[in-house]
């Protein structure tokens, strides 16, 4: 009867934290739509379609200030740089992802530390000398523009509260305007692709907009910038018209509930194992970097490889409850020739939460090399709550706090790569790379060893913690550096992990000791990508959207997972729309439903990876593939 309550208790307790999943995934749905459908407001209220590219810093900032933002030059500069041609509709929803807009708090804020009078007040003379010699100077005529304002002036003096006010209103306005403009254009609202025609920008912003703008521009003591990414839901509905169109559904059974077609090695006592740790980590951009490692094996061999994700609490293998990532290998055969080495295979089939793959290799040195889709391991959303790092003891010295420890013991779990329990200088260095973009050479190495405790020239665990925990010791509160580290660790300012996915690695061997090192901390890389359309080309399905066969799309799946790719073997670009609106219980690494992508002459991509949401449930893939005129 017990056995029966707690069982009852401990179903009850799946089937609440399954809803409060399905509440989340829900409110983020609706979150990432209303994102979504601001973005394409601002962008059509300027462009004519999101197929058309931004080609200017001048239509950037248009552009950014229909979306209620107010881009400084250094933040214009920051995304269009010396390199810079064009920007297209998924780059402006990842600037909009990146620089929040400011907040009528933090221009209140940076306002009063130049109101020396504490009443809300600036001189005109104050105020003229302080735009026209700091930061972004403002001409005299500018300047005039902001004294002159009715609402904001009187008797020589800057109200800056109205100010703000009118600030927030104006920039709130116009993306009220393109939000409109949208809903009220029945033909603009359903074009959501269309033609890529030039065409010149239809909006204009007022001159005493942008002086509102550049005026609260400078008075920001800093940017506030947010990691993110574009990743929303489409309401467009019916797909554009096309030369040719082509459709593809597949119907998937639950994943979990699949039988494992992998049987792992573990099994074989006599089989030789090495394990190896490394970590996913999304960088600035939105790009995905992991570790890469050299596999050696001295004589042929039946293999087994394996990759799964980690919970650092446990580390033990367990999938975090908290981050469905989808890890997988790459095996490619190593040339003398870097741009010439071969793909061998990748880690198709699934148990549990383990990926792998198992057949045979020759002798040699061959590069394995992690990736996963981006389906589910997405920048995560700005945390409110921040975490207390330091606190005071009873000598009314700082020391660090206890959540602060575990933090730091959990990245010691995440940089000793050959999980032995101490850290080499390479591994340390991998951390250091990370964290700070310099090595510890063997000077600063061996200043270490004197002062932190080591074992046979590796770093122990209690070492690492001593020189961090001294560190943040003796930053008397400034922890501005501290939280640079952490953050680029991957945790957020709850001490969350959630820009980062630890996993491990473990080679088997039949015939042979295999061995395995880490040598590089980067992208996967043109080979990476290359590899994953050729493996999709020679096994998926293929169906060419026009009768020439011209363009081919390519659809391959797998227990978890479906790619599509699109190859283009005519001379002229190719531009397809997908609508993956009749999709059901999926996601897809572009985090959209509807999309447009190009594809270049004579060159095939990956126009997405698509997952199922839940993968207790059956899934359905539906995509419609359009070739626009």
């Amino acid at each position: 009867m017990a056995g029966s309550q707690e069982s009852n208790a401990s179903l009850l307790d799946d089937q609440t934290t399954l809803l409060e999943i399905s509440q989340a995934e829900r409110s983020q749905n609706y979150e990432e739509e209303t994102f979504y459908k601001n973005c394409r407001a601002a962008y059509l209220a300027v462009f004519k379609s999101s197929l058309e590219n931004i080609k200017s810093k001048e239509q950037l900032c248009l552009v950014l200030q229909q979306a209620g933002r107010n881009p400084s030059q250094k933040i214009v500069n920051k995304y269009w740089t010396l390199q810079s041609t064009t920007l297209n509709f998924d780059d402006f929803c990842f600037i909009l992802k990146e620089e929040e807009p400011v907040k009528k708090t933090q221009l209140l804020k940076a306002f009063a530390k130049i109101d020396v009078n504490n009443d809300g007040c600036i001189l005109h003379s104050e105020l003229r000398k302080i735009l026209t010699t700091r930061g972004e100077k403002m001409t005299l005529g500018e300047v005039n523009a902001i004294t002159e304002l009715a609402e904001v002036n009187k008797d020589g003096k800057f109200d800056y509260y109205k100010f703000c006010k009118l600030y927030m209103t104006t920039n709130e306005q116009c993306l009220k305007n393109a939000l409109e403009k949208l809903e009220l254009d029945s033909k603009l609202k359903c074009q959501h692709f269309g033609s890529q025609l030039e065409t010149s920008s239809e909006t204009a912003t007022s001159s005493a907009s942008k002086t509102l703008s550049k005026t609260a521009r400078k008075t920001e003591s800093k940017s506030i910038l947010k990691k993110g990414q574009c990743k929303t839901s489409s309401q467009c509905s019916s797909a554009p018209s096309s030369k040719a169109c082509v459709s593809s559904t597949i119907s998937m059974g639950a994943s979990s509930n699949k039988n494992s077609k992998f049987i792992e090695a573990n099994a074989a006592k006599e089989w030789q194992c090495v394990p190896a740790k490394g970590c996913f980590f999304f960088q600035d951009n939105g790009e995905i970097i992991s570790h890469k490692y050299k596999l050696h094996l001295s004589q042929r061999s039946t293999v087994c490889i394996t990759i799964n994700p980690v919970n650092l609490h446990q580390m033990e293998g367990e999938c975090s409850l908290w981050l469905a990532v989808d890890p997988a290998l790459c095996i490619f055969e190593e040339n003398e020739i870097e741009e010439n080495i071969q793909a061998v295979s990748f880690t198709e089939l699934r148990n549990k939460e383990t990926f792998g793959w198992r057949g045979e290799l020759e002798a040699g040195a061959y590069w394995v090399i992690p990736f996963t889709t981006s389906c589910k391991f997405r920048k995560a959303k700005k945390q409110i709550r921040e975490a207390k790092l330091v606190h005071r003891n009873g000598d009314g010295n700082f020391a660090v706090t206890k959540e602060l420890r575990a933090v730091l013991s959990e990245i010691f779990e995440m940089i000793d790569l050959d999980g032995n329990g101490f850290l080499s200088l390479e591994e340390y260095n991998f951390f250091e790379m990370r964290t700070s973009g310099e090595k510890c050479d063997e000077d600063a190495w061996a200043i270490c060893k004197e002062n932190f405790d080591m074992k046979n020239n590796e770093l122990t665990r209690q070492g690492f913690m001593d020189l961090n925990l001294m560190e943040a010791s003796e930053q008397s509160g400034d922890l501005s550096g501290l939280w640079m580290t952490l953050q680029s660790m991957g945790y957020n300012k709850a001490l969350e992990l959630t820009e980062a996915c630890p996993f491990s690695i473990h080679i088997y061997a039949e015939k042979c000791k295999p061995r395995i090192q880490p040598v590089c901390l980067e992208t996967g890389g043109e080979q990476l990508k290359t590899a994953i359309c050729m493996s999709v080309v020679n096994k998926g399905e293929a169906k060419p959207m026009d009768i020439s066969e011209n363009i081919i799309i390519h659809t391959y799946k797998s227990d978890t997972r479906i790619i599509s790719v699109i190859e283009n073997k005519s001379e002229s670009k190719a531009v397809i729309h997908l609508d993956n609106e009749q999709s059901k219980n999926c996601v897809n690494n572009r985090g959209l439903n509807t999309f447009a992508i190009e594809v270049a002459p004579n060159s095939m991509m990956v126009c997405q990876h698509v997952m199922p949401q839940n993968d207790q449930e059956e899934w359905i893939y539906s995509c419609v593939y359009s070739l626009l005129p």
